[in-house]
């Protein structure tokens, strides 16, 4: 959800709390809103925990990454579905790179920590360019 839109509904909650119910309402309302903010921070730490102990920038596929990702996730939900910490490969644009067993790794890009593209690349098949034995 876009920040604006959920800080203006957080907001407007406020408000209808204290045209509804006084200074009850309003203690309400920030009791809400600080709970919501603690559900988000525990969700973070427990995403951040799982991918701190795994390997850093690895992947059981890159292949079903690259088919699950979409333009604009931000990179909490990256991690979230990795599993893992991306290695980081660049400063400009930010990058971090993913790779499975096989050799194939994502990269992702990211401009404010939003995901704005990424790139898909397999290792080259050796046993299709040898030629069968007459």
């Amino acid at each position: 959800m876009n920040p604006w839109i959920g800080w203006g509904l957080a907001a407007l909650f406020t408000l209808l709390a204290w045209q509804q119910y006084g200074w009850q309402g309003l203690l309400f309302a920030f009791s809400a809103i600080i709970f919501w903010l603690l559900l988000q921070f525990n969700k973070a730490v427990r995403v951040m925990r799982q991918a701190g102990s795994a390997p850093v920038g690895y992947i059981d596929s890159a292949v079903m990454l690259n088919a699950k990702l979409q333009q604009g996730w931000p990179m909490l939900k990256v991690v979230m579905m990795t599993r893992s910490l991306g290695q980081k490969v660049g400063d400009d644009p930010e990058a971090y790179r993913w790779t499975d067993p096989s050799g194939s790794h994502v990269t992702l890009e990211l401009k404010g920590g939003r995901l704005v593209r990424w790139t898909l690349w397999r290792p080259q098949d050796t046993a299709q360019d040898v030629s069968p034995a007459p």
